[in-house]
C-alpha cells in the first residue's frame, strides 16, 4: 500500500524550512523588498479585524431576522 498507516504521515500542508525559504524568495521576486512588510501589516490588520468581529457577534440568535415589507409605488396606486 502507498500509505498503509497514518501514524508517520505528516500531511501535505506542513511545509519545512526549505519550502518556506522558497516561498519567501518567490514573494520577494514578485513584490519586492518594500512591499512585503506592507502586505504583512495589511494581513495582520485583516486577521485582527476578523477576530474582533467574531468576538462581537451576539452569543445567542433569537431566530431568523424579521423582514419588513415596504409597499411598492404600484401597490399604493391600487388603494
Amino acid at each position: 500500500m502507498f500509505y498503509s498507516g497514518l501514524s508517520g504521515f505528516t500531511g501535505m500542508f506542513h511545509p519545512g524550512m526549505s519550502e518556506m525559504l522558497i516561498i519567501l524568495f518567490i514573494a520577494f521576486l514578485i513584490f519586492g523588498a518594500k512591499r512585503i512588510p506592507e502586505i504583512g501589516g495589511a494581513l495582520g490588520k485583516g486577521i485582527k479585524n476578523f477576530q474582533s468581529g467574531i468576538r462581537e457577534m451576539p452569543k445567542k440568535v433569537e431566530g431568523p431576522p424579521k423582514q419588513v415589507m415596504k409597499e411598492s409605488p404600484e401597490e399604493k396606486d391600487e388603494d
